[in-house]
């Protein structure tokens, strides 16, 4: 018989170690079959469990058992390892309809057998998988294999399949699995080739032979990551699913989802299908990423990223376990190893690509609304804006500066002054950001509409399975849609974006309903039969069909059909529109995107979507925007205050603090609503909201620091506590808060109506961001005060924070003088860096065109080091530095050695001013 392991259980294994030499046909007869659990140690167990089983089956048919008593085989299953043969959400499983697969059926007490309940049919553990048939080594790993000898239950099974391992780096393992026979679809991303076979990985591979398995440890704690022995291999045409225990319950990733950031396994299924549709629980939303990151026991950490883009699901169990279940495509498996979750996040960046670079004023504050209904009232809420001095960097515009919404428009009457109003916002250093929607209308009268005319003539849009474009509805009626895997795509693109910024100089562009949103489900005409749109198996999609709210799967494009593609098209249309702003502006790009797939950071940001004006909704956002730190983009932010429906002072006052500490800050607002840019509430909130933009602007070297670690390192910039603290396992479960980088702590109120938040701090000693007052937490919970204009802001001992006096814009900002915070740890010693260049030009990093300075502090000496200077002295100096931690007032002060004046506060904070400093030349300063 053959058995699927538990974690518990000892395999004899084919180790990795055990492969033949390159060439041999076939494994040594037996090697690596499985035995049954119950030999040797487990005999005793297996004895109890029957023995009690056998206990329980004869109560239950004295009571009357409903229906034959299932095999002995089924009742050895645990709840909590029953994995899934009836997947089909639509369906009502029967037992006649479980056996007729070969599986298990046990009704469960739960009222549904829904996703979210223990599934009633379920694998027995001799299903049959596929077997291990040969294993040889290659020059960078092993290819092996694999055969199933009998059919499962869904059309097209694939007998042979194809084992590619490749040990690519110490701490990255890469195992695909393919037809053996012929090509299928592959998600065309450009990934990392490795040139030879790592020679120390961190981690051990071994396989079980029949039924194939595979099982993933981690060589310093044993720790198996990885254990596919529980659930038969499936890989059908359009149905592939492999299943794995998991080491812990500590899941993140797997987005884009509306929820924790620690998923729940209480039979929780993530569907991954780009959708356009507001920020719900349980929906499947607008991007996919099917990446996660797990925290084991001891605070190790690894992380998993399947490379398929078809429409898919993760079924989460209390095992712990996990299922991959898609419909296309192959498993292209890549596995990092960390060890901390840091470094999970930059192995798997390595892959899909570091996040690109924004320009400087990207990370000021944006303002938006749908319904400004001209540019005059556009340009009189930035006047507004400026009288009060309440900072802002960008301006933009939703949909109704079209005219008829149509794309590469602009309404002549209602918008006659926007370029005015971009000359405007230009000449106070600010910047123009509007609005495209993939789809292009098709109904204009031929001639009159440049965009659908030169696409159609082109051959660019979406295709019928009959050759002709396909055509939906948006917000201008009938559109078709451009076929971005044609790179004849991006260059039409680019002539349209080139037309327009002749006459409107837009800096940026926020990409909206690139899911592709549609209106209809697929179509005019609907969708034609067949197994693109009406596949054998549909992951659980909202709407119940891959065609609903967006087109046909069976569309077709020039790299495949939309049934492989459609997770793609926001990304394919994020890089045709950084490409056009490079070719246009000659600067970095600034694009947001509301689709994204992996990879989408190396050219855009990303949104949260359409929220809500609630206070779940700003909570919401937290987990959001951290996850997206996990995917790879950085750049990331909800719509401040809320999107639909109408805001409150106090929600609009407490959300603006928050999001002044997302990477990405935009203040959004739907139509039809009443405004809720800063300078329409009372004096007391405006104020509020204004002095934690100031703070927000001060933070700019720090956060662009930060975001320059990002692209060169694939750091977080936004991070979880528990990155920080892997090790405490009371962080494994924060979402209300979050770091900037390692230093910087934000505790946001998030509930209405009070004046003091709870937040957990950290062991060690942090210091109030504003007076530098010291807390020593022995990590805990703690009570803070929460005014209404106070948000809480703490330093991490032992950390640097380059800062600058704010100013209304990031331009003005960057010439102010530096105020660096030095927060000493209990050892008296601080680390920080800055990352300073002209903001805004391409590749600086890369040409050498930057300043780069690291800071030091130990022995009460501070010191500034530059290790690298660009090819001009930056103007901007360094003014103050602000020591926090000095416990005994200093007698004096020595700057390169002569003496300087200074001030000491009771709070042990030292304050050396008028230091008048250059970047460009190194310093120290010492307090005796």
């Amino acid at each position: 018989m053959k058995s699927y392991q538990k974690l518990t259980t000892t395999v004899p294994q084919v180790a990795a170690c055990q492969v033949e030499e390159e060439g041999a046909a076939s494994l040594p007869a037996g090697r690596g079959k499985l035995a049954p659990w119950w030999v040797g140690s487990g005999l005793l167990v297996a004895a109890v469990l029957l023995s009690s089983i056998t206990v329980w089956v004869l109560q239950q048919v004295s009571r009357g058992w409903p229906g034959p008593v299932p095999p002995p085989k089924c009742l050895l299953v645990p709840e909590s390892h029953r994995f899934d043969c009836y997947p089909e959400w639509q369906v009502v499983v029967t037992q006649q309809l479980c056996e007729s697969r070969g599986c298990c059926f046990i009704e469960s007490p739960s009222p549904t057998r829904g996703k979210q309940g223990v599934p009633w049919c379920f694998y027995p553990p001799d299903f049959p998988s596929y077997t291990l048939e040969s294993l040889n080594q290659t020059a960078l790993g092993m290819v092996g294999l694999l055969v199933r000898k009998e059919k499962a239950y869904y059309p097209r099974d694939i007998k042979k399949l194809r084992l590619d391992v490749e040990f690519e780096t110490d701490t990255r393992l890469h195992i695909k699995i393919t037809d053996a026979a012929n090509p299928r679809y592959e998600v065309p991303l450009d990934v990392p080739r490795s040139t030879k076979k790592a020679e120390n990985p961190i981690y051990s591979l071994d396989f079980s032979q029949d039924p194939f398995g595979v099982l993933l440890r981690r060589k310093t704690t044993g720790t198996v990551l990885l254990n596919t022995t529980v659930a038969p291999l499936i890989f059908a045409d359009q149905f592939l699913q492999i299943s794995t225990l998991l080491p812990s319950q500590f899941l993140y990733g797997l987005g884009e989802h509306r929820g924790s950031l620690l998923h729940s396994l209480d039979w929780n299924t993530l569907t991954l299908w780009a959708r356009d549709v507001p920020p719900t629980e349980s929906f499947n939303l607008y991007g996919a990423h099917p990446f996660y990151l797990l925290m084991e026991e001891g605070g190790d950490a690894h992380g998993v990223f399947l490379l398929n883009s078809n429409a898919m699901e993760v079924a989460l169990q209390p095992a712990p376990g996990l299922t991959w279940r898609t419909i296309g495509g192959v498993l292209d498996f890549y596995i990092f190893l960390g060890p901390d979750p840091n470094m999970v996040i930059q192995q798997y960046q390595q892959v899909i690509g570091f996040p690109a670079m924004p320009p400087l004023w990207a990370l000021g504050f944006h303002l938006c609304r749908w319904g400004y209904g001209s540019s005059n009232e556009t340009w009189q809420t930035v006047r507004a804006m400026r009288n009060y001095q309440i900072p802002q960097d960008a301006q933009w515009n939703d949909i109704d500066y079209m005219d008829g919404y149509r794309d590469f428009t602009f309404d002549p009457q209602k918008f006659a002054s926007l370029p005015s109003l971009v000359e405007d916002l230009h000449k106070h250093g600010q910047h123009y950001v509007m609005i495209l929607d993939p789809g292009i209308s098709s109904t204009s009268p031929h001639g009159s509409y440049w965009p659908f005319d030169e696409g159609l003539r082109r051959g660019l849009f979406l295709n019928t399975t009959q050759g002709q474009p396909l055509i939906g509805q948006v917000w201008p009626g009938f559109t078709a849609f451009p076929d971005f895997s044609n790179p004849d795509t991006h260059q039409w693109w680019l002539e349209n974006l080139q037309r327009v910024h002749a006459h409107v100089p837009f800096d940026g562009l926020w990409i909206d309903m690139n899911e592709p949103s549609n209106f209809m489900d697929g179509s005019e005409d609907g969708c034609p039969p067949g197994e693109l749109d009406s596949p054998p198996y549909t992951p659980a999609v909202l709407g119940k069909s891959l065609f609903a709210k967006t087109v046909c799967a069976s569309a077709k494009q020039k790299a495949s059909v939309h049934y492989n593609l459609h997770n793609l098209y926001g990304l394919m249309e994020a890089k045709a529109t950084a490409s056009a702003l490079i070719r246009i502006r000659g600067k970095r790009p600034f694009v947001i995107s509301r689709s994204t797939f992996p990879s989408q950071g190396r050219y855009s940001g990303h949104w949260l979507g359409d929220n809500r004006s609630q206070w779940k909704d700003m909570y919401y956002s937290i987990p959001g925007l951290l996850s997206f730190s996990l995917f790879g983009i950085p750049l990331v932010g909800a719509d401040i205050c809320g999107f639909s429906g109408s805001t409150s002072e106090e929600l609009c006052t407490r959300w603006m603090q928050l999001g002044a500490f997302y990477p990405f800050a935009r203040n959004h607002n739907t139509q039809n609503e009443k405004a809720q840019d800063p300078t329409v509430f009372s004096p007391a909130a405006r104020t509020a909201m204004k002095d934690v933009l100031l703070t927000r602007y001060s933070l700019l070297p720090f956060l662009y620091t930060l975001f320059h670690r990002a692209h060169l390192h694939g750091d977080t910039v936004a991070r979880p506590l528990f990155f920080e603290f892997p090790r405490d396992s009371a962080t494994l479960g924060l979402d209300r808060q979050f770091l900037w980088g390692q230093g910087l702590l934000v505790t946001p109120v998030l509930e209405p109506g009070v004046e003091s938040v709870i937040g957990y701090v950290p062991r060690g000693v942090w210091y109030d961001f504003y007076t530098g007052s010291s807390v020593n937490s022995s990590g805990e919970m703690l009570k803070m005060s929460a005014p209404l204009e106070h948000l809480n802001l703490h330093v991490r001992e032992g950390s640097i924070l380059p800062t600058q006096k704010p100013g209304t814009t990031s331009k003005v900002t960057r010439g102010n003088p530096l105020l660096l915070i030095v927060a000493l740890s209990q050892s008296a010693t601080a680390w920080g860096d800055l990352f300073w260049d002209d903001g805004e030009s391409l590749d600086t990093f890369e040409r050498g065109s930057y300043f780069y300075l690291v800071f030091n502090a130990t022995q009460n000496i501070f010191t500034s080091t530059v290790l690298h200077t660009g090819t001009e002295a930056p103007e901007v100096t360094i003014g103050t530095l602000r020591i926090l931690g000095v416990q005994e007032r200093p007698s004096k002060v020595l700057l390169n050695g002569q003496a300087k004046t200074f001030s000491y506060l009771g709070n042990q904070v030292l304050t050396v001013s008028d230091l008048g400093l250059s970047l460009s030349q190194g310093f120290s300063l010492q307090w005796l």
